[in-house]
């Protein structure tokens, strides 16, 4: 399953911080009709990203029923993105 979509990075202020991309509505749908079938457990999801000219291997995390597409610092550094940035992403969950 692929999927495109423009999402805003956001950062999140916990315990481990970290920056994330929210999938949209619609398309966390689609992945919460495939995740008993791709999950290798806790919900999460394991796919292929593209952002710009960066790809790399991670996994979408669940949460009230969007998914989180978290973004490196390598990612960042690479692709000069910072909080707030609009971005385009590519996933390819891992079937």
């Amino acid at each position: 399953m692929d999927i495109e979509f423009n999402g805003k990075i956001w950062y999140w202020r916990g315990p481990a911080p970290w920056f994330f991309v929210t999938v949209p509505e619609a398309q966390s749908r689609d992945l919460k009709a495939i995740s008993s079938a791709v999950t290798y457990g806790w919900g999460v999801i394991p796919v292929h990203v593209q952002i710009g000219n960066t790809e790399w291997k991670t996994s979408l995390f669940p949460k009230e029923d969007l998914y989180l597409v978290p973004i490196r610092a390598n990612v960042r550094k690479a692709e000069n993105l910072a909080e707030d940035d609009e971005v385009t992403v590519l996933l390819q969950v891992q079937l």
